[in-house]
């Protein structure tokens, strides 16, 4: 399935990108599902089955503040992985974080 980006010439404001979809490696976290992963509007999408989205937002009705914070805890760590693993995060010395925000002196 192709990725689509938000246009206000398209209908309901998506626009064919050309870009294919991707899948998740199947082998990441054996027993789970992977999902086909689109683009909309320059942001990465899940396509999931109905009953698996109702699934997770009655899970996170019935969550406790401190197991929202928790996942969402884990959520950012498996992004970062993820951009780790693609090569594409970075890294800056302490001293060069400071002088690019002003704060070197």
């Amino acid at each position: 399935m192709p990725g689509w980006t938000a246009s206000p010439e398209a209908p309901h404001g998506r626009q064919h990108d050309d870009r294919p979809a991707s899948r998740p490696d199947p082998g990441e976290r054996p027993g789970h599902r992977s999902y086909e992963v689109i683009h909309l509007g320059g942001q990465a999408a899940v396509v999931v089955p109905v009953s698996d989205f109702l699934r997770l937002r009655a899970l996170e009705e019935t969550a406790s503040a401190q197991e929202l914070e928790d996942a969402e805890d884990k959520s950012a760590l498996a992004d970062w992985r993820a951009r780790e693993a693609a090569g594409q995060t970075s890294y800056l010395t302490h001293d060069e974080a400071l002088r690019r925000l002003g704060l070197a002196g």
